[in-house]
């Protein structure tokens, strides 16, 4: 299965995502897929949608202290819910969809939530640091938001100024 990035400013990132019914081998390929997608493009996440997929599916696995992404602490959350969240962080964010922009953004510290893996089974996940921040901001995409909605309007109209600049000096 060939996907490509989506990037900004595609209106398919705006795209409200559906909940996964069909945990088929379908979806089991897709999220192959988007894995080679993510750790060609050295990614930490990856939603369904930034590959053309409007589905809630997601694929996380944060670096570890050797700054090494093993296959085995890939994350595959499927129909994520929020059931906790705590405390307040900054962090400075990135996005494959929005490449070469980061941006200090607010989320919660800690969140927990509720999710299936690849074969519907229910799981809960706890998590804090890189991972919750991570979460969150793929999450954010299933709902077609960008990590660049959060910034301030200003920060915003920088951005945008940044951005056209970079897409007139790549042609």
């Amino acid at each position: 299965m060939k996907l490509t990035i989506v990037e900004y400013p595609d209106k398919k990132l705006r795209e409200k995502s559906k909940e996964v019914i069909s945990f088929d081998e379908n979806l089991h390929k897709l999220l192959d897929s988007m894995y080679h997608v993510m750790m060609n493009t050295n990614g930490i996440g990856l939603a369904a949608i930034q590959v053309a997929y409007p589905i809630c599916a997601l694929i996380l696995n944060i670096p570890d202290e050797n700054e090494e992404q093993p296959r085995e602490n890939l994350l595959e959350i499927i129909n994520p819910v929020i059931t906790h969240k705590d405390g307040e962080s900054v962090y400075q964010e990135g996005c494959l969809s929005v490449p070469h922009f980061y941006e200090d953004i607010k989320r919660f510290e800690t969140v927990t939530i509720n999710y299936q893996d690849r074969d519907a089974n229910t799981k809960t996940i706890e998590a804090d640091g890189l991972l919750a921040i991570a979460i969150q901001h793929e999450m954010d995409h299933l709902e077609g938001i960008l990590f660049i909605d959060k910034l301030s309007y200003s920060r915003r109209k920088k951005f945008e100024k940044e951005y056209k600049r970079m897409q007139k000096e790549k042609k």
